[in-house]
């Protein structure tokens, strides 16, 4: 069960709920903020679009500023991944 499960953020086997950074362009101030979401269902349909274009486009953001991730995983049973997306 061990082998090969290393990830690029912390994931728990039975709970995740963890927020992590994507990028930044070193500016941390901003005046719009865009979320855009993706989610998982038994771990054999998955649906949504949590990418940065899809994020920016929700928050009118034309300049990104920085990008924040979110996981959250039960069991594998429901997974919901948030990408949110801080710029002008």
């Amino acid at each position: 069960l061990l082998v090969g499960c290393a990830t690029p953020f912390p994931m728990g086997s039975l709970y995740t709920e963890v927020k992590a950074p994507v990028s930044a362009t070193g500016a941390m101030s901003y005046s719009k903020v865009g979320v855009a979401k993706a989610t998982s269902i038994l771990s054999l349909v998955a649906t949504g679009d949590a990418s940065i274009r899809a994020a920016a486009a929700n928050g009118g953001i034309k300049t990104i500023k920085y990008v924040d991730y979110d996981a959250k995983n039960i069991l594998g049973l429901y997974g919901e991944y948030t990408t949110t997306v801080y710029g002008d």
